[in-house]
């Protein structure tokens, strides 16, 4: 699962990385969480990639109260297509929600222990990610919300946790974010685990347990564990 990361890039290095005309200056956060407003890529009306924020926590355009979002914060790539509250967004509304890693929990003497995971190029990364637009219906607010999908994970992530968030090769983000193409059976296929070797992680510090903890020293490598050297 994905239920924690950051995304501290330069504008320049995310304007750059996916040709976006725009992009504006967003404060660096190493412990982004659930509920949380979160940069996400898809594509505008006119046809142009426009970063969006969204709420973190898809609430489906059925739901009676915002609150059932709070549960639905990752979508099992295997079930997108029979779920209720996945299907419609994953034939039309598709997003690339942006990070530079995650954080996962291995279970260990003494307490969960928590992991950073990252490309080894120390670029920017999307994951591949489903949005909806909800309206209240006691007070007509309006709300923008997304989903992380997860898949099995690659071969080193494994090792500290089952599930990892889908990271989409730049190939795969047009088709993606594209809301006229809806074949499900072919964008399933681009679901998989990312390539094991462009990935390292490292043990982190507890610290980053609690969401009100913020900076830098969050991803800092703290004890032995490294996958991937």
């Amino acid at each position: 699962m994905c239920g924690r990361y950051a995304f501290f890039s330069p504008a320049a290095a995310v304007k750059r990385t996916f040709a976006l005309d725009l992009m504006p200056e967003l404060a660096p956060r190493y412990n982004i969480a659930p509920t949380q407003s979160v940069p996400a890529l898809r594509v505008a009306e006119e046809g142009s990639r426009a970063l969006v924020m969204l709420h973190w926590g898809l609430v489906p355009r059925w739901a009676k109260e915002r609150a059932i979002g709070n549960r639905m914060i990752n979508a099992r790539c295997e079930t997108l297509a029979e779920k209720p509250a996945y299907r419609d967004a994953f034939r039309r509304r598709r997003c690339l929600v942006l990070a530079d890693g995650w954080y996962e929990w291995q279970a260990a003497p003494g307490g969960k222990q928590p992991w950073f995971v990252r490309l080894r190029d120390l670029g920017p990364i999307a994951f591949a990610g489903l949005w909806e637009r909800w309206k209240d219906p006691a007070g007509g607010e309006l709300l923008e919300s997304c989903t992380i999908v997860t898949t099995d994970a690659s071969e080193s992530v494994r090792k500290i946790h089952d599930r990892m968030p889908v990271v989409l090769p730049e190939q795969s983000w047009d088709r993606w974010m594209d809301p006229a193409y809806s074949d499900t059976d072919t964008l399933s296929k681009t679901l998989g685990p990312y390539d094991t070797k462009a990935l390292r992680a490292w043990t982190v510090s507890r610290q980053v347990n609690a969401p009100k903890n913020e900076g830098a020293k969050l991803i800092e490598a703290e004890g032995s564990g490294v996958v991937g050297a």
